[in-house]
């Protein structure tokens, strides 16, 4: 038999409750940069990693029927109680104990009940909602969003903001997204739909979705790695996009490469309320590149002032980056 070392063990605990913790709250811009910190310890990053790599197994378990009816079984039996004791259990410190960990924690945010809700999310912060169907959305910065389940169909109304969709397989009900003129449409898929005005921009990593613009009656079928502006103009089509770096969001990062400081600046400040302003016109096109902890604005400041040679002066609600004198 295989000993687990204790460093080892040590991380897979500590990383199950990160991760229950990351999945079942809303997570506050200080709750990130701890786990930030936590993650850039040697062997946790690593940790973590085997315990999303669970998630991912478990997950594409419960949409069978037989492990639906399991579950419902389990819940009837009072099984909920038993699985929350588990987060504390000292099994936790065992390999076994994690992956019943994580089928724990699986089955909790499977039963969350979103039919017919509201949900949002307050600047700088995350939030994991698991609906009824077993699909999971990972709602973005300061973003609303309704839910509504009928026996026809699921609809998800974006209103604002940016969320993440891990759709449970039912071809009998359509999973479709609604923002300002756009529709996308998907059955059992993983995509990204980000709300900006009336601008809407649709990122898709598995599967296959049908995006529609009502307004112009046009549509198009995008493939993993693509994503479309629908709204943005009027020849928009599907393009490669970098699918890494737009859903770097989701794991608690921010991923430029070589995006021009204005648009950089733009995506930092959704996450906190004292924005940066960039006061020098022939900086705002220049590329930047670099990996962000989301609300980590002091990090960004100093690198871009020190890469860019300007002064950061901090005004009322605002950090003003100057050219230095």
């Amino acid at each position: 038999m295989r000993t687990v070392p204790l460093d080892d063990q040590r991380a897979d605990r500590e990383a199950a409750e990160w991760f229950a913790k990351l999945n079942t709250l809303s997570i506050s811009t200080r709750a990130l940069e701890d786990f930030q910190s936590w993650r850039r310890v040697p062997g946790n990053d690593a940790a973590y990693e085997r315990m999303e790599a669970l998630w991912q197994v478990g997950a594409r378990l419960t949409n069978t029927p037989q492990t639906q009816a399991a579950v419902r079984a389990a819940l009837a039996r009072g099984a909920r109680r038993r699985r929350l004791s588990l987060l504390w259990s000292p099994k936790t410190r065992t390999g076994y104990g994690i992956a019943a960990l994580a089928a724990g924690a699986l089955l909790a945010l499977t039963f969350v009940i979103g039919q017919g809700e509201a949900y949002s999310t307050g600047v700088g912060e995350q939030r994991l909602v698991t609906l009824d169907d077993g699909t999971r959305l990972r709602l973005d910065t300061d973003t609303r969003l309704r839910v509504r389940f009928t026996g026809e169909g699921r609809e998800i109304e974006l209103r604002r903001g940016q969320a993440f969709f891990d759709v449970a397989h039912d071809p009998a009900r359509p999973f479709i997204v609604e923002a300002a003129d756009t529709s996308v449409r998907a059955i059992g898929t993983r995509f990204d739909v980000r709300k900006s005005g009336e601008a809407v921009k649709v990122t898709l990593v598995e599967g296959v979705v049908e995006v529609a613009d009502r307004r112009g009656d046009r549509a198009w079928r995008l493939s993993p790695g693509e994503g479309i502006e629908a709204t943005s103009h009027p020849a928009a089509k599907p393009a490669p996009v970098d699918v890494a770096a737009a859903t770097s969001w989701t794991s608690g990062r921010l991923t430029f490469r070589a995006t021009p400081l204005d648009e950089a600046v733009a995506e930092v400040n959704r996450y906190s309320r004292d924005k940066v302003v960039v006061d020098a016109a022939r900086f705002e096109r220049v590329p930047v590149s670099g990996v962000f902890d989301v609300g980590d604005t002091e990090a960004f400041v100093a690198a871009v002032s020190d890469l860019f040679e300007l002064q950061a002066d901090r005004e009322r609600n605002q950090i003003m980056l100057r050219p230095r004198p």
